[in-house]
This record gives structure tokens, C-alpha cells and sequence, in this order.
């Protein structure tokens, strides 16, 4: 591979640790309706994302074979992303949140956090892939994929990764753990992306027919984070009922949605 293509490949990765460095800038103590605002941007990303990044992508890769039937395997692969995220919740076990007892409210901030690093590393994985498949278009397209094309992508996946990053490191920080440590628990997740990229390119003959599905399932994820941990966290409960977390939504639905668009 040229330098060329190795800097692609990189980008995204790039925009998660970029997010991720948010961490340093944050104050120790995050304003109630400031985090209930995050909670909902993070919850806008993840459906656009998940829509016009992953469904949309995966109905059309099949689309000239399977035509109307093209639902199929964007509709199997979220399933089974939704019931594996569902298994994954259920084998964490939950902590009892005692408000007298602010570990118990810790703990589960934890928990939370966690289940959310997992849905982003499962999102970062395909979305790697793909990156790899346009460059593997590149690579053995003979001129059908151009590299301004895979660049594109690869961009726009950075930009989107970028809250992303944030939305790993800053919770993780508020329950605890150090800011050096948050941010490369950031880093981490990103890493994943390049490292599947060059997985694909190197077996793109076998990854390429499964894609669409592995799209599906990363988008069936997020889906899962979003209606299970994201939603409630940002609208809160009777006295802590607010509107802040459905704005942030709206705000980070339209972003990404434009950016999705523009440069997809």
C-alpha cells in the first residue's frame, strides 16, 4: 500500500482521538443539563449515523441483486445487532442505585459507559470495513473507485467519529477514571477502524459479501444504546424532566445528517 492510502486509512482514526482529546478540557464536575445536552447530541449522532452511515449503505450495496428484497439483510443484520447488544446488557449485571449511597449511582454511570465504549467499538469495526472496501475498490477497482472517492468517505467517517471520541472519554472521566486514562480508552476505540480496514482490504474477496449485514448489525447497536441508555439519560424523570437532552437530539441529528449527506 502507498503512503497515500495508509494516510486514508488513518483519518478516521484521527477523528476519534481528536474527540477523545476533549477529555483535558473538561471540568471535573459536568452541569446536570450540560450532560443531559451531550447525552442527547451523542443519541442524535448515533441514529443519523446508524441511518444515512450504515442502513442506507447496506440496502444499497445489495440493491442491483436483490432489488425490492434489499431489505433483507439490513433488516437481519440490525435484528441481531439489537439482540446482541440485548445479551450483552443483560450479562452486565445492573447495580441497584441507592440514593443515599452515591457508589450505587457510580456504579451505574459505569455500567452505562461501558455498554456505550462497547456499541462504538461494534459501530467502529464495519465502519472500518467499509473504509477498507473503498479503498480495496481503489486497490483491485481498476478505475471504478477513484481515491478522491475513498478519501471522502474516510473524511466524512473522521467527522463523525469526532463526537464520537467525546462521547467515550468525558463520560468515563465523570465516573472516575483519570483523564489520561479516559482518553485512551477514546483512542482505543477508534483503533479498531484502521485495524479492520486492513483486514478487509487483505481479505476483501471474503469480507465484501457479508458487509452489508455487518453494516446492519453495528446500526441495530447503536439503535440499542440509544432507545436503552442515551434517551432516558438525556430527558430524565419527573422533577429531573427536561427538554435539554431532546434539543441536543435534534442538534445532532441535523449535523451529522448534513454531513452524512454532503459527503456521503
Amino acid at each position: 500500500m502507498n503512503k497515500d492510502i495508509i494516510l486514508g486509512l488513518l483519518i478516521p482514526f484521527i477523528g476519534t482521538t481528536l474527540g477523545a482529546a476533549c477529555v483535558f478540557f473538561m471540568k471535573d464536575e459536568i452541569n446536570p443539563k450540560v450532560q443531559k445536552a451531550l447525552s442527547g447530541f451523542a443519541a442524535g449522532v448515533m441514529v443519523a449515523a446508524s441511518i444515512w452511515s450504515l442502513l442506507m449503505p447496506a440496502m444499497e450495496m445489495v440493491n442491483e441483486k436483490m432489488g425490492r428484497m434489499s431489505w433483507i439483510p439490513a433488516s437481519v443484520g440490525f435484528l441481531i445487532g439489537v439482540f446482541f447488544l440485548l445479551f450483552l446488557d443483560s450479562a452486565i449485571p445492573h447495580q441497584h442505585i441507592d440514593s443515599d449511597k452515591p457508589e450505587g449511582l457510580k456504579n451505574e454511570s459505569l455500567r452505562r459507559t461501558t455498554m456505550m465504549v462497547l456499541a462504538v467499538v461494534i459501530h467502529n469495526i464495519p465502519e472500518g470495513m467499509a473504509v477498507g472496501v473503498s479503498f480495496a475498490g481503489v486497490i483491485y477497482g481498476h478505475g471504478q473507485v477513484t481515491m478522491t472517492q475513498a478519501l471522502v468517505l474516510a473524511i466524512g467517517i473522521a467527522i463523525q467519529n469526532f463526537p464520537e471520541g467525546a462521547i467515550i472519554s468525558m463520560p468515563l472521566k465523570s465516573v472516575g477514571s483519570s483523564r489520561n486514562k479516559a482518553f485512551w480508552a477514546g483512542v482505543g476505540s477508534g483503533a479498531v477502524e484502521p485495524i479492520a480496514a486492513v483486514i478487509t482490504i487483505l481479505l476483501s474477496q471474503i469480507m465484501i459479501p457479508i458487509l452489508p449485514y455487518l453494516l446492519a448489525f453495528a446500526a441495530g447497536a447503536m439503535f440499542y444504546v440509544v432507545v436503552e441508555e442515551l434517551i432516558p439519560e438525556a430527558t430524565g424523570e419527573g422533577e429531573n424532566h427536561t427538554n435539554v437532552g431532546t434539543l441536543g437530539f435534534a442538534a445532532g441529528f441535523v449535523i451529522m445528517m448534513i454531513l452524512d449527506v454532503m459527503l456521503g
